[in-house]
């Protein structure tokens, strides 16, 4: 597909923050209330949803069928609706229904516009806080309720400075991938636990040097990376690859922290 002009990244990054408005206006009714939370992976496991989740999707596809109707969707609630013209909308409602669904503020909208091959653009809108981060080949910025602000990672390359983010330890479930993690987080300053999309963009804003996954999917990931790449980061599967698909996920705002990550965590690989 033709790369796009400029114009039409900052149009597409308008209609996708417009998306995320529309979705936290639908969210934020049901938050911090008692409502029903469904388990999607049945007794095998936790996997909640709520109406909020379901509801927050449904307005943004039908908002997308209605400006765009040749684009393609891919959203966890609803799957993947194919496009005409080779431009997918990557949606997850609220990244951190965990979060969510107990009152905490690490949740957030996500939404990618992805061009056949990668995301060009990726928001992150935080609805009870007013923060939405943007990112593109122009530029990453955090939109509040104040003027906005550049996203720029910081310099970071040793591991023994390096503050590191991972949701949640239970996700390195595949072979190794524990005991790989738990060594290279050992050695850092410090660990966090919880931040979901939260951390990728604290990431970007230069608050937080690693964020090590697995277990993701597309959604998880794809709306998070021009962020962090147009803030001077780099995302990559545990084996260097591309992240797009998802699967274990290495995002770093300095490359040379990000090649020590690799080495660490090249074991467990897959």
């Amino acid at each position: 597909m033709p790369t796009m002009d400029d114009r039409a990244i900052e149009e597409y990054a308008a209609f996708a923050c417009h998306l995320a408005d529309l979705a936290g206006r639908t969210i934020l009714p049901y938050f911090r209330v008692r409502l029903a939370v469904e388990n999607k992976a049945g007794a095998g496991g936790y996997d909640p949803v709520t109406l909020a989740d379901r509801g927050a999707e449904r307005a943004i596809r039908d908002e997308i069928h209605r400006v765009h109707p040749g684009h393609g969707i891919l959203g966890e609630e609803h799957g993947f609706t194919a496009g005409a013209d080779g431009l997918t909308w990557i949606i997850d409602p609220i990244d951190g229904t965990r979060a969510f669904i107990i009152g905490q503020l690490h949740w957030g909208v996500l939404i990618a516009l992805n061009d056949g091959v990668r995301p060009v653009i990726g928001v992150m809108h935080q609805p009870y806080t007013g923060e939405t981060f943007v990112g593109s080949r122009l530029g990453a910025e955090l939109r509040g309720r104040g003027p906005s602000s550049p996203l720029r990672v910081r310099q970071c390359r040793r591991l023994e400075d390096a503050i590191v983010c991972a949701t949640d330890p239970a996700m390195f479930s595949g072979p190794g991938e524990r005991d790989a993690f738990r060594q290279l987080a050992s050695r850092a300053r410090m660990r966090r636990y919880g931040g979901d999309c939260y951390s990728y963009c604290l990431l970007a804003a230069g608050f937080i040097d690693l964020v090590i996954e697995s277990s993701l999917q597309p959604y998880d990931i794809q709306p998070v990376i021009p962020i962090i790449e147009a803030a001077g980061g780099i995302v990559t599967s545990w084996s260097g690859g591309p992240p797009y698909d998802g699967g274990q996920i290495i995002a770093a705002g300095d490359r040379e922290l990000h090649k020590i990550a690799l080495a660490m965590l090249a074991p467990a690989a897959r």
